[in-house]
């Protein structure tokens, strides 16, 4: 079995574009929830564990570490913050399926190979190296005929950096969504006999219009400790005594723009699945999401953001649903 995750890879974005994507329009499948917030190193998590955010515990871009007064940037990864085998000590199912004498591998640019995120998700699993479309069919070809039983996964990026840099309704995106697809395509001409093909993404994409600056804006600044998650949700550490001041302030704010809510009713509603009781202080003391055409960008903490066009993170469709399609060897 291989599963080719695209990072980046939309549901809707890939329906709304048949004439980019001919061979993933053709499989069958449909559309699955990548759980909240919709970012790589959640939907990475989940994908390797077979947990919802609240149980693996990497609930964003950048949580707090408690007892530090930090944040650990999930993607980059400080190592001295967090140990990325106790920081998400489930097991994964590269693991598993080792301990169960399956060949594991996982495909994709060498660089991820030491970070802290593939520590914290892809442990159990051989990493290949693979720095070209053509490298990545290669190598996924010679793994998938490690043993008689292979479990593959093959990670591509360039489809989400082309959206943050231009914007997924842009032709720098649909012309990387072709190359995916013939990515795909050819992965699926190399499968052994009786081997399947599945293809998914990590979360979907819009390209908000809208800024709103919680740096800037006094009535989001006030009472606030540290900013974390990303433009599409933010979490929210308050000050010691002034959760509920900025509850209201935000509410207040940001009101007919996005859902604001505290940590328990969050969790309550069931963003973020069940969850484990010690990862709570990973999610914000208020959990801001946005459902219209807005960004929550922070100029001093994040300037990064500035020059970002396409993002995701919210709880709405065009940035939850991911596809599930799959093609079979006979």
């Amino acid at each position: 079995m291989c599963v080719l995750v695209i990072d980046g890879l939309g549901w809707d974005l890939l329906r709304a574009h048949p004439d980019e994507a001919p061979f993933l329009n053709s499989l069958s499948g449909g559309p699955l929830s990548a759980g909240l917030p919709a970012t790589t190193a959640t939907s990475l998590g989940s994908l390797s564990t077979g947990l919802p955010p609240g149980a693996h515990g990497l609930l964003g871009v950048q949580v707090a570490v408690p007892g530090t007064g930090r944040l650990l940037n999930c993607l980059r990864w400080q190592d001295e913050l967090a140990e990325p085998a106790e920081f998400q000590p489930a097991p994964t199912v590269y693991e598993r399926a080792a301990r169960d004498g399956v060949a594991t591998s996982y495909i994709a640019l060498g660089l991820y190979r030491d970070t802290g995120l593939s520590r914290a998700t892809t442990r159990g699993a051989t990493h290949i190296p693979a720095s070209g479309l053509g490298q990545l069919v290669a190598q996924a070809e010679y793994a998938l005929r490690q043993g008689d039983r292979a479990y593959v996964t093959v990670y591509h990026a360039d489809l989400d950096s082309t959206g943050h840099q231009f914007g997924c309704g842009s032709p720098h995106w649909r012309h990387q969504l072709r190359f995916m697809d013939l990515l795909a395509e050819r992965i699926a001409a190399v499968l052994p006999s009786g081997a399947a093909l599945y293809v998914t993404g990590d979360h979907g994409m819009t390209d908000p219009t809208v800024r709103v600056d919680a740096d800037t804006v006094p009535e989001l600044a006030s009472g606030v400790a540290m900013l974390g998650g990303d433009a599409r949700c933010r979490y929210v550490y308050t000050e010691p005594g002034a959760q509920d001041d900025v509850l209201d302030a935000w509410r207040g704010t940001l009101a007919d723009q996005a859902w604001v809510l505290s940590r328990e009713e969050a969790v309550a509603a069931g963003w973020f699945g069940p969850v484990v009781p010690a990862l709570l202080p990973r999610i914000g003391d208020v959990v801001a999401v946005p459902f219209t055409d807005l960004a929550i960008v922070a100029s001093s903490r994040e300037p990064w953001l500035e020059r970002m066009v396409g993002m995701h993170g919210s709880l709405v469709s065009a940035e939850q649903l991911v596809p599930l399609v799959m093609a079979v060897r006979d």
